[in-house]
Order: C-alpha cells, then sequence, then structure tokens
C-alpha cells in the first residue's frame, strides 16, 4: 500500500511539473562592416539558397571580399567582382526557387545573378535593396532569401558612400559574414523579431 501512494505521488509530481517549451533555433545571417552591423532573416520558402549562404558564410566566403557595387536607392552589392565573364568565378549555380509572397522591398536581402536564360542564382552574390519604395521590377527575376530586421541604418550608411562609374565604394567596405544560432528568446531579450517570409 505504501509503495502505491508513493507511485501516486511520484506521478503526481512529475503530471503537475512545468513542460519546458522546446526553443525554437533561428538561423540568422549576419553582415558585419566597418560601418556596423546587419542582422536578416531567412526565409524557409528557399531552402537551397539559405542552405548555400549558411554554407558560404560557415566556410568564411566571403571574409575577403567587399561591398563591390553601391547603387544610392536601388542596391548594395557584394561577394565578388562584377566582371565581363559575369559569374564565371561563382562556385556555382543555384536553380530559382520564386515565390509571389518574396518581394523586393526595403531591406529585402537577395542573390545576384548574371543573364542567364535559366535566371540561375550565383552562389557567391548577394544584395540588399536600398530603395525605400521597393523594386517591384525585379520580382520573379532575381531571387529574394531574407529581410534585414536589424542594422537598416547600416544600409543607409553604405548607400549614401561615394562611389566612382563603375559603382565602386572610393572607399573600400569589408564584409565578414556569418550566421548565428539564436532562440527567440534571445532575439527577444536583444529587441528584436524575426520577420515572417512565408
Amino acid at each position: 500500500m505504501k509503495l502505491y501512494l508513493l507511485l501516486c505521488a511520484i506521478i503526481f509530481v512529475i503530471a503537475c511539473s512545468p513542460v519546458k517549451k522546446e526553443q525554437t533555433i533561428y538561423d540568422v545571417g549576419q553582415i558585419k562592416t566597418p560601418m556596423g552591423e546587419m542582422l536578416f532573416s531567412f526565409s524557409d520558402l528557399t531552402p537551397n539558397h539559405k542552405a548555400s549562404f549558411i554554407k558560404l558564410a560557415n566556410d568564411h566566403y566571403w571574409d575577403t571580399l567587399t561591398f563591390n557595387r553601391v547603387i544610392k536607392n536601388f542596391v548594395i552589392q557584394g561577394g565578388c567582382p562584377d566582371t565581363p565573364e559575369g559569374f564565371s568565378k561563382s562556385p556555382y549555380l543555384i536553380t530559382p526557387e520564386f515565390h509571389d509572397s518574396l518581394r523586393h522591398v526595403y531591406g529585402a536581402v537577395g542573390i545576384g545573378r548574371d543573364d542567364n536564360p535559366g535566371k540561375l542564382s550565383a552562389g557567391c552574390q548577394f544584395y540588399i535593396v536600398h530603395n525605400k519604395e521597393g523594386i517591384p521590377r525585379l520580382d520573379g527575376k532575381f531571387m529574394i532569401i531574407g529581410q534585414v530586421f536589424k542594422g537598416l541604418e547600416v544600409l543607409e550608411a553604405i548607400g549614401q558612400v561615394t562611389t566612382d562609374t563603375l559603382d565602386t565604394p572610393l572607399i573600400p567596405i569589408t564584409l565578414q559574414v556569418n550566421v548565428l544560432k539564436m532562440t527567440e528568446e534571445e532575439l527577444r531579450d536583444k529587441g528584436y523579431s524575426i520577420p515572417k517570409l512565408k
């Protein structure tokens, strides 16, 4: 009888114990520049582009490169130089994953490409929309993979720099690109919330 009561007490304690909710871990893109840091969320609608970006970031692919093309009220673009050969130096090309809900709004993070007929993205090149009205003419033509949620003032500062006739900043804007693992609680504690890109 005592054993039965003990078992009942244990079951009662376990049943009444608060269930620890499992935290969702978010992949957060981090772009560090001499002008500050930008953080962006990834869309789950573009898994191959997301996986490519994470792989290259973890390989430190961009850490010796710059924002090599800055066009005010259009985009800031980095990752590899524009050359007459287009994106032939990209490590690989990626099949597009277009979705109507992914738009070229202010702060959207996209992947560059040349004029190839299949609209294949270059793994090496990314850009951020620097136009507060957005650039709808690019929707469905170039891939959007994420959205900046911290550091829009950095985007603004980079978008205003002086460039040469090829849109290259006169003072190089170096890159350090990482992917952070953050819980919703960590993001909330820092005052951020992940925009849902669905």
